[in-house]
């Protein structure tokens, strides 16, 4: 609604509202609902309000706007009564019903069957109403989707801090209005603290207060001063490039500058007959490149979301032209039955492929609810299946681990329930395999389907790409399918499965297929240790062609999730050195390719540092996996006892943003979260980069609010501690060592043989730990330092030399040094 708008909100007796505003401006208007803080669904309502002369018609609705083929797009006109007359005009003809809602107005729905631009004509009197004829861009028929989400454009450094740890971290977000609300705290990766997707809509002051354990972090409140050229607004981002036409097949780039737009969270997202690769870019500070390949030619809506808002221009229709891609889909569907039950002490037993392994190298443990693990039995068939067997002896949701080598293969652990079977659905299918991963033509690329959890459905495999698949989707029984496929060119190809007509999670998925690796397969590896590696210390092993040619490339996968390319240099006529130095502690995965194609064995894994944790004993557990309500907390525990110390990742994906606050407890981890929108928000956790056995997992949320147009991410990461039964949380303090005053003499200059003396006040400074040390001229610390409490926030320092020179006294606060230290002390 425009600021100057006046309006009147009364309240009637039936438990309804009755809003009335009097717009000044004719145009485009907004109305925003709120309730509690909250916008409430539906809105903003757009209106386009004409002067007065025409006779009060004004018109709103999605249907003015955009659309999709095949289904009914709807929009509202209040006023205009006998004078008024509509007609659409576009590539196909498009049949108008209307329904008289009350309160003069009306509802209007046509069913284009076309993509493309329709134009909607509405007339009063004969003539135009504002804003007609209206333009409503519809895209092809099976809307298809592909989304992006560049949360970075929204995120504002706080104070230079870099030790705060999120865990028992919470942000609060206190805006001019005086509303406040939980936000999202972030760590960049050199450890600095961020506020994500801050969008602001008004200027003025903001204050976000971070607290740990119920104490301010060094530096908090943190005050955001808005002014107009920071508030969000999409209206100012400028779009240039491939927004009305592009090619299939082919990259086609749009450039968004948003310098103007302050701050805000970029979204994207394609929608058409066909999927699209989506991909963006900052090309320079504020000035990104939006890169799109449709698979087919066809109409196609381009969406940019600034700040939750469409920018001008938004959707755009973007007309696709070039030549068909010439892909194949092959699919094949099973259906699945459901598994019967099994109960303690009855043997278990379920079979899966998994290919480039060495048996005496597999293990297999099954974890019961009480924590106790024991080893399964497991045998090796041929074709690289293995047939696992074990005898549960609880009831209740265990977990399976299969292992290689002492780590995880592709899709362990998982979940194994033991006794009556859970609800299901789609989010619980698990896919893992090494043919999801990457390919070769003319040979047989596998993967398992684990779809126990999940409960009786449809599945459906497809493959895509340059040539037709050869596929085999076997149902081995007790909810396991293995599946291989074979191709004949190479390419990328997407692997798509859906249950019950619903993509399972991480599907789909693209595998680069590569040509034939004869040369590939002859080279072998030397000198390389998968074990006992250091950080900072180099890792180097050896590479024999043995006679093989072509273009040599490595690259590794970190323990946090990121890739780096690595050093590879020859030493001799087919012998290659490759070298890398590990930053972190946990499992790399070296990648090494000759013609795009994997030598034998890689990716391999190499573990630096302990294996100190281990996402099979890892378990979440609460209500707020499973369900919530707008605007209330949700909450959900994540037990690590016994089960090392690792990176903990929270994301959350759902029809909103929202903040997540971490908790310590003795058990482990306590995650709040608080959906802004009702609907389905799926809760992944992951250890060390593994996802944990039951996740995903769904809560479906009710309430009220405004779902996003897009899926929204939030995320939260936090470095755990190890636990153990029984064990208490160490209690920690914060303080602030740049609140510590230190006076006297005693920190310039001393005197040998003597008491010299200073004082310290911790007043405002918080709680923490007093350290002090000082050394004297020789290296050595000083015979005698001490410090007494002499007034409730002052402690009196005494120390005697025994050496005249320079001594060096530190004091800190915390683990932070007060101002000033290290002191420099002249002692004669």
């Amino acid at each position: 609604m425009h600021s100057q708008s006046k309006h009147n909100i009364k309240t009637n007796r039936d438990g309804s509202i009755l809003i009335e505003y009097h717009p000044i401006d004719t145009g485009v208007h907004e109305v925003n609902l709120n309730y509690n803080d909250q916008q409430l669904e539906g809105t903003p309502i757009r209106c386009i309000v004409d002067s007065i002369g025409n006779g009060y018609v004004t018109a709103f609705g999605s249907g003015l706007n955009y659309g999709s083929s095949g289904k009914d797009s709807i929009f509202t006109i209040v006023g205009g009564g006998n004078d008024l007359s509509i007609n659409i005009d576009g590539p196909s003809k498009a049949e108008i019903t209307k329904k008289d809602i009350g309160s003069g107005a009306t509802e209007y729905k046509f069913l284009p069957m076309s993509p493309g631009e329709y134009l909607v004509n509405i007339k009063a009197k004969g003539k135009h109403i504002h804003g007609s004829p209206f333009s409503c861009k519809v895209s092809g028929e099976g809307r298809k989707r592909c989304q992006l989400s560049l949360t970075a454009t929204s995120d504002v450094a706080l104070g230079d801090g870099k030790d705060i740890d999120l865990a028992n971290a919470k942000g609060i977000l206190k805006m001019p209005s005086g509303n406040s609300e939980a936000c999202l705290l972030k760590k960049n990766p050199d450890g600095r603290l961020f506020i994500a997707s801050f969008q602001p809509k008004t200027k003025g002051q903001y204050i976000i207060d971070v607290t740990q354990e119920g104490h301010g972090v060094k530096g908090s409140p943190f005050k955001l001063d808005v002014t107009d050229s920071n508030v969000s607004t999409a209206s100012q981002v400028k779009a240039s490039g491939a927004v009305s036409e592009g090619k299939a097949n082919t990259w086609n780039e749009v450039f968004l500058d948003i310098s103007n737009a302050g701050y805000g969270s970029l979204g994207v997202s394609v929608e058409g007959p066909h999927r699209s690769d989506l991909d963006c870019k900052s090309e320079k500070p504020r000035m990104y490149k939006l890169s799109y390949k449709p698979h087919e030619p066809g109409i196609y809506l381009l969406n940019i979301r600034f700040g939750d808002e469409h920018i001008t221009g938004s959707p755009f229709m973007v007309s696709v032209g070039g030549e068909p891609s010439g892909r194949v889909r092959e699919t094949v569907v099973k259906n699945i039955g459901e598994v019967q039950p099994v109960y303690k002490d009855t043997p278990c037993e379920f079979q899966l492929k998994i290919p480039g392994t060495d048996p005496l190298d597999m293990e297999a443990t099954l974890t019961a609810p009480s924590g106790k693990s024991e080893l399964c039995e497991i045998s090796d068939l041929p074709e690289a299946l293995y047939d696992i067997r074990f005898k549960p002896w609880e009831e209740g949701v265990h977990t399976v681990s299969l292992k290689h080598k002492g780590l995880h293969i592709s899709g362990s652990p998982f979940q194994y329930t033991v006794g009556s079977m859970p609800a299901g659905g789609t989010h619980k299918v698990e896919i893992g395999g090494t043919g999801l991963e990457k390919g070769e033509v003319h040979q047989k690329n596998e993967f398992n389907i684990y779809t126990r959890e999940a409960g009786p459905g449809a599945l459906s495999v497809s493959v895509e790409g340059p040539s037709k698949a050869k596929l085999d989707v076997v149902d081995r029984g007790h909810g396991y399918t293995t599946v291989s496929y074979v191709v004949e060119k190479p390419g990328e190809y997407g692997i798509h499965v859906k249950y019950n007509d619903v993509h399972v999670p991480d599907s789909p998925t693209m595998v680069y297929v590569v040509p034939d690796s004869a040369d590939a397969k002859k080279v072998t590896i030397h000198g390389l240790r998968d074990r006992g590696l250091e950080v900072d210390k180099p890792a180097t092993f050896h590479l024999n062609m043995n006679g093989a040619r072509g273009n040599l490339h490595a690259h590794l996968n970190t323990p946090s999730g990121s890739e780096e390319d690595i050093f590879i240099q020859e030493l001799d006529r087919d012998m290659y050195a490759v070298r890398f130095v590990p930053k972190e502690n946990g499992i790399y995965y070296v990648h090494i390719k000759l013609n795009e194609a994997h030598i034998p064995g890689s990716p391999f894994p190499m573990l630096v540092g302990q294996l100190g944790a281990d996402p099979a004993l890892v378990i979440a557990k609460g209500e707020g996996l499973e369900k919530g309500t707008t605007g209330k907390a949700c909450k959900f525990i994540v037990v690590t006892t016994n089960a090392g110390h690792g990176t903990l990742n929270v994301i959350i994906q759902g029809p909103s943003r929202t903040a997540i606050i971490c908790t310590e407890l003795d058990e482990g981890y306590e995650f709040t979260y608080t959906p802004m929108a009702p609907g389905d928000y799926l809760i992944n956790i992951k250890y060390c980069n593994v996802t944990i056995a039951g996740c995903p997992t769904k809560a479906s949320v009710t309430g009220a609010g405004k779902p996003s147009e897009i899926t929204e991410t939030s995320g939260l990461s936090v470095e755990t501690v190890e636990k153990k039964p029984g064990a208490v949380k160490t209690k920690r303090f914060m303080g602030d060592a740049n609140k510590i005053m230190t006076k006297g003499n005693g920190l310039k200059k001393g005197f040998i043989n003597r008491t010299n003396t200073f004082t310290i006040e911790t007043k405002d400074a918080g709680q923490a730990m007093l350290t002090l040390g000082l050394m004297s001229p020789s290296g050595n610390p000083v015979e005698e330092l001490t410090y007494k409490k002499t007034r409730p926030t002052i402690y009196t320092v005494n120390y005697r030399c025994r050496e005249k020179g320079e001594y060096q006294m530190i004091i800190r606060w915390g683990n932070e040094d007060v101002p000033g230290s290290p002191f420099n002390i002249t002692v004669s």
